[in-house]
């Protein structure tokens, strides 16, 4: 039981980490009104699915809905920094962004991230 609430505290404070960062961050009006979306919106419903705990597990519907109102190259240029790549787990965020249908071209930047090729199925 520990295990579990030191999960959640861990996911929690690292929502309230990015959340203070993008609110701290001069950007924000400028992200909100140019990129479109809501970043409270996406923290709160896309958060558990890029923290650096626990697996790696499908976005929810509402989390999708929320990411599709962003124009993602903005966000890109604007709004993924170095200090919100250090509070998420990148593989995560990058899975989540493909998941929900955003397009991250494969050597595009995204901040300071180089976006990975898609994996191959087998």
């Amino acid at each position: 039981m520990a295990s579990g609430r030191r999960s959640w505290l861990t996911s929690t404070m690292t929502l309230l980490v990015i959340a203070g960062t993008l609110i701290c961050s001069n950007n924000v009006m400028m992200v909100s009104g140019q990129c479109g979306g809501s970043v409270s919106d996406a923290i709160a419903q896309c958060g558990q699915y890029v923290s650096k705990t626990g697996p790696t597990i499908p976005p929810s519907p509402e989390c999708c809905t929320v990411l599709k109102q962003f124009n993602i190259v903005c966000v890109c240029k604007t709004l993924v920094t170095k200090d919100v790549v250090k509070l998420i787990s990148v593989p995560k965020a990058i899975y989540v962004a493909r998941h929900c249908g955003l397009k991250l071209k494969s050597g595009s930047k995204c901040g300071p991230i180089t976006i990975p090729s898609i994996p191959a199925k087998h």
